[in-house]
């Protein structure tokens, strides 16, 4: 087996990106694992670990990763940073023909880079390989609750980019106690788990779907739904998630059951651009709707859920929706819906955004470039390979051509 040298590369797309695929001590434990592995760190200022964290643990940190085999990110690698004849691991956000990004696999397919995506690493049943959305989630269900302070101005909470780390946040939330308000949380993947471990944290209890429409309560409780419970065939035939998932467009949503009983929403589902929306503006208008807080984790813009208009930012993490004009307003309006929609949650959380990431990394795709790819998930990631697109994706070859 030859010598593999791995760099952890510098963030540079901009605003800046302090996580990291792998910690130091990550990295110290991956040529433990593998002595046949050896890394580089690309300097960074950016980090949410510094150069001295690396070196301290005896890592090279240099400016000159040229003679690296393989590079490790996490955001998207600006045309001119890119080194001929490598191959990359970042999120390219190149595989649903995002514009922004055409010149980029231009630029790969041209300086013939192999390109893996974090985003396309996956198991042979098709189920992901990694992702920050337990973080984005877990964030996220924490901006929902700061929001519902400041929007009913009943207690404030720091932000959670000015937060050092999860256990600060978890600190934030137990010196604060809701009112008996219903919370209902969408989606049982990555999102969805973070999200609940927040409500768990905070000891929120968790009701079925009959009592949460049904009953009312005394204190906070939350009902986490899958895409079923709000989803219906329109000729009234029996559900599956398989034909779900294959059918959308059959499906008509009952979202209205849960809105009108919930007054906090967490949308941490994954939406399917056939399948119907959640609620349309039209429904928020609605007399029986009574949801005044959106964490739109999912943040679909002008989709299924009707009140996300724009992504917000971590500075400026809220922004109001009236229902009515259907127009932006400030968010303490008594009108408007407030909604958090910031698109790049696990920033706020980069330490151990980067920990959950990185031990994720380095079991689970890290072994197979050194048992030969055994169960084929690099394989089935690599979207560009020797200057050509995979077989795979040789959908993205018109994306491509319009550069």
């Amino acid at each position: 087996m030859s010598l593999i040298t791995f760099a952890i590369i510098k963030e540079r797309k901009s605003p800046p990106d302090s996580r990291v695929p792998l910690t130091p001590s990550q990295c110290v434990q991956l040529q433990e694992l593998y002595p046949m592995a050896r890394i580089l760190v690309e300097s960074s200022d950016v980090r949410i670990f510094r150069d001295e964290d690396y070196r301290a643990l005896g890592l090279e940190v240099t400016d000159d990763i040229s003679q690296a085999d393989a590079m490790l990110g996490v955001k998207e690698v600006p045309v001119e940073a890119l080194i001929p004849n490598k191959t990359y691991l970042f999120f390219s956000h190149t595989i649903k023909k995002q514009p922004y990004n055409r010149k980029l696999l231009k630029a790969i397919l041209e300086k013939n880079i192999n390109l893996i995506d974090h985003e396309t690493l996956a198991y042979s049943d098709g189920s992901r390989v990694l992702g920050f959305g337990f973080y984005a989630g877990l964030v996220g269900a924490y901006n929902g609750i700061r929001a519902w302070g400041l929007k009913h101005r009943t207690y404030e909470i720091e932000k959670a980019h000015l937060l050092p780390d999860l256990k600060a946040l978890h600190q934030e939330l137990s010196v604060i106690k809701l009112p008996a308000i219903k919370i209902l949380l969408t989606g049982h993947g990555r999102v969805g788990k973070g999200a609940a471990s927040i409500l768990e944290q905070m000891n929120i209890r968790k009701v079925n779907i009959i009592d949460y429409l049904s009953q009312n309560f005394d204190e906070a409780v939350y009902c986490h739904v899958g895409s079923l419970d709000y989803n219906a065939r329109k000729d009234g035939a029996p559900s599956s998630r398989e034909d779900f998932y294959h059918h959308p467009e059959d499906y008509r949503s009952t979202f209205d059951r849960f809105s009108s009983v919930t007054d906090f929403f967490i949308a941490g589902h994954f939406h399917n651009q056939k399948a119907p929306f959640l609620f349309t503006r039209e429904e928020a208008k609605s007399k029986d709707f009574k949801i005044s807080v959106v964490a739109d984790v999912s943040c679909d813009i002008d989709g299924p859920v009707a009140c996300t208009i724009r992504p917000s930012t971590i500075l400026n993490p809220l922004y109001g929706y009236d229902p009515m004009t259907e127009q932006e307003v400030d968010f303490d309006q008594p009108q408007a819906i407030a909604v958090m929609a910031v698109d790049n949650l696990p920033c706020e959380l980069p330490r151990d955004a980067s920990h959950g990431f990185g031990s994720d990394l380095l079991t689970k795709v890290i072994p197979n470039f050194f048992n030969d790819d055994a169960e084929g998930i690099l394989h089935r990631a690599q979207i560009t390979q020797r200057g050509k697109l995979t077989d795979k994706f040789k959908y993205l070859q018109e994306y491509v051509d319009k550069a």
